[in-house]
């Protein structure tokens, strides 16, 4: 049965290697697989009265695509002007079960809602209701090595090597970064105390 809502029609998946296929028997390409699987996502949500597009006062614009840097992440979601957003999910994610890809795509999701550019009172909320009424599992932060094991994929944490450490200069709470940003010590306080932070390269 094919949905004329979306651009493809499935003929099979292929639940070994979590591959879908189109119906020449093609694998679809990430980025294919990931509009297919964004799109059940809002069709989801508008199942449960939550219009993204409509959200907001003007049309919300959301562009979907694949970070093919990122290797820690599960996804992000940028605003890139008033009513107007980019998400990007990590390609390694590709690689998982799609419910795993799709309660990414939500969590990102949740942040194109108003007042839902953290992860607050608000995003707590969205996330609470859609995980009851879709039975989504959409958290803070993702567990790598539980959805690895879940997408019979093997897990191996590569050691990270950060080349700077970022000490509070009032209460000495420090953490280490593998890039800084400019100005990051004019920009930023520490969250604990308010602080000055020194960065110091190692």
């Amino acid at each position: 049965m094919c949905d004329i809502s979306t651009d493809y029609c499935i003929s099979y998946i292929d639940k070994k290697n979590y591959n879908i296929y189109n119906t020449n028997g093609d694998i679809m390409d990430k980025q294919e697989k990931l509009n297919k699987l964004y799109k059940e996502c809002i069709n989801e949500l508008n199942s449960i009265n939550i219009n993204i597009e409509k959200s907001r006062k003007t049309k919300t614009e959301i562009e979907i695509r694949i970070n093919t840097r990122s290797k820690k992440r599960y996804g992000c979601c940028k605003k890139i002007s008033k009513d107007n957003f980019q998400i990007e999910v990590s390609e390694w994610v590709m690689d998982l079960n799609e419910d795993i890809i799709k309660n990414t795509i939500m969590h990102e999701l949740i942040h194109c809602m108003p007042r839902c550019n953290n992860h607050g009172e608000y995003f707590k909320k969205y996330a609470e209701l859609i995980n009851e009424k879709l039975g989504y599992n959409i958290s803070r932060t993702g567990n790598k090595e539980r959805d690895f094991s879940k997408s019979n994929l093997e897990y191996k944490e590569k050691e990270i090597k950060y080349n700077y450490i970022i000490i509070c200069e009032n209460c000495n709470q420090n953490f280490y970064r593998q890039r800084i940003k400019r100005g990051f010590s004019r920009k930023y306080r520490c969250g604990k105390c308010g602080g000055k932070f020194k960065i110091i390269k190692l």
